[in-house]
């Protein structure tokens, strides 16, 4: 099958999905009310009411920046330490309890501790950091400990040089473990920031939730989740996959059938 193919064929299967997910939304709100379950045009009233407001813009602003820095931090700090420990034992016998251990620790749990330390907006950037980490930290540990050697061997042998080292033989290997776990992160750290946010009232999304749940406006609550996860589709189709195909040409190229 062409990539041609293959891209309509995923759009149509998508769009189909999300239709049953809308129809599903809209039996629901028929069979349980408004109060429980909203329509879909009170929902999308409420989204126009805010965005004429102009709440969307600075919440949104908000939100991404506490995802997107908590998110860096545990990328970096996270991979970094993870292709250490797959590449000395030692440091991963250490390590590796550890993440267990992070990784054990509820989200709401590192919200109330982080309110207690630092509050405001950095509470929620640990908060994401401190929770997306360890999932980049254990993609990272495997990929490197599944490095070929000798691959890298030969390619040393053949006085390879260190820029064409890692983006032909180290680098491809990485992608593929570390992608899946970055993007799984930047999903995860985006429903964290979104609850920190709305226990901590450091503005974003979540404070505006808080908001529509004290005056039990459940057509506002719906339209700050489509907010998200409108942002959330967009990032993983404008962004993530285009990034992917990129990094991993070799895959498309297997997929469909080049040489």
């Amino acid at each position: 099958m062409s990539r041609g193919k293959v891209r309509f064929s995923g759009l149509l299967f998508g769009a189909l999905g999300i239709g049953a997910l809308l129809l599903l939304w809209e039996l629901g709100h028929r069979r349980y009310g408004s109060l429980v379950l909203p329509g879909l045009d009170d929902t999308f009233a409420a989204l126009l009411r805010l965005t004429r407001q102009g709440l969307v813009g600075p919440a949104l602003s908000t939100t991404t920046f506490h995802a997107s820095l908590g998110w860096g931090i545990g990328a970096i700090i996270g991979g970094g330490l993870g292709v250490l420990a797959g590449l000395r034992t030692p440091v991963r016998q250490a390590l590796q309890p550890v993440s267990v251990i992070l990784l054990g620790i509820p989200a709401i749990a590192w919200i109330v501790l982080a309110l207690l330390w630092f509050g405001g907006g950095w509470a929620v950037i640990f908060t994401v950091a401190v929770a997306t980490g360890p999932v980049v930290f254990a993609a990272a540990t495997q990929g490197a400990r599944s490095l070929d050697g000798d691959l890298a061997q030969m390619a040393r042998a053949y006085r390879t040089p260190p820029g064409a080292m890692f983006r032909d033989v180290h680098g491809p290997h990485m992608v593929g473990y570390l992608f899946p776990a970055l993007a799984t992160a930047l999903g995860l750290s985006w429903k964290i920031a979104v609850m920190a946010e709305l226990l901590s009232g450091s503005g974003g999304i979540g404070d505006g939730l808080a908001a529509a749940r004290a005056r039990v406006d459940t057509a506002e609550t719906m339209a700050w989740i489509v907010v998200v996860v409108t942002v959330l589709v967009v990032v993983d189709q404008a962004l993530l996959r285009r990034l992917q195909r990129r990094a991993e040409l070799w895959r498309d190229s297997e997929e469909t059938g080049a040489p």
